[in-house]
């Protein structure tokens, strides 16, 4: 069995931040999770963090985007992996429209969330919301940033696509990460955008990136557990890399169960009570 790792804490994200021209050996990973059983998988591994995506709502409950996730759900697959996982730094994503609607309604979201087990909240974008990003931190509850493609937002981009690819793009990428860290967030998401721009927001702000599509130079990475497993062997956007091929491994598991209570040896006699 690997060993696990202790709990991470908001000044453990801040010591993996290399100083101006150093680069990091160890950087931050992170696994989403969702669900009580895979979190206990996941306790016992090596990775730094979970996070309670609102991917949820597509990954668990077969919608088409994230919008569809609401401060409930993701309070109830909080405590499910906060149950399952209790040895791991938790961050809970808040879900579509939850910090638009003024300063109480948002921090009632923040409170379901946290009192359910994460240990921080995520929110997608900087415009608009830095007044209660910093309100968030002030009182008391880390905040990770995600900036580039943000999905809640996919219906107003146009879709799922990279972000910052033009000149002025990217140089709003760089200032609105600046923007999060000066608000006070711990850390921040970058998701599919070019690895030259990731780089620049990595090496202009104090605050460690977390990656997932924007190469190599950000001070840590992200994926979704179901998709480095290979659980959905369909879906292969170029940032994702198979560690297992998950679907076959787990379908041929099924299907030889079948076969042996088609054949008549499962239960055996050792399996089975005198």
């Amino acid at each position: 069995m690997t060993e696990q790792t202790k709990q991470m804490n908001v000044l453990d994200f801040a010591a993996r931040k290399p100083g101006p021209g150093q680069s990091s050996s160890d950087k931050i990973s992170m696994v989403t999770c969702y669900d009580f059983w895979s979190a206990q998988l996941l306790n016992r591994t090596q990775v730094d963090s979970l996070l309670v995506g609102d991917s949820l709502a597509m990954v668990m409950h077969g919608f088409d985007s994230t919008v569809h996730a609401d401060v409930d759900l993701m309070a109830l697959h909080i405590r499910a992996v906060a149950r399952g996982a209790p040895d791991k730094f938790i961050v809970g994503d808040m879900p579509f429209l939850s910090v638009r609607k003024g300063l109480a309604p948002a921090m009632d979201a923040v409170q379901a969330l946290m009192q359910a087990g994460a240990n921080a909240v995520k929110i997608e974008g900087e415009a608009g919301q830095l007044d209660l990003i910093a309100h968030i931190v002030e009182s008391g509850v880390p905040v990770m940033g995600h900036l580039g493609l943000t999905p809640q937002a996919v219906h107003g981009i146009g879709g799922h696509r990279v972000q910052g690819r033009e000149a002025a793009a990217a140089k709003a990428l760089v200032e609105s990460a600046r923007r999060l860290a000066e608000a006070g967030c711990f850390s921040v998401v970058l998701e599919c955008v070019p690895a030259i721009v990731a780089r620049c927001i990595t090496n202009s702000i104090s605050i460690p990136t977390i990656g997932i599509g924007a190469g190599a130079h950000t001070d840590g990475q992200v994926l979704v557990l179901q998709d480095l497993l290979g659980m959905n062997p369909d879906f292969k956007p170029k940032f994702l890399r198979h560690y297992a091929d998950g679907f076959t491994t787990i379908s041929e598991a099924v299907n030889r169960f079948h076969e042996d209570i088609k054949t008549g040896c499962f239960p055996s006699r050792q399996e089975s009570y005198a």
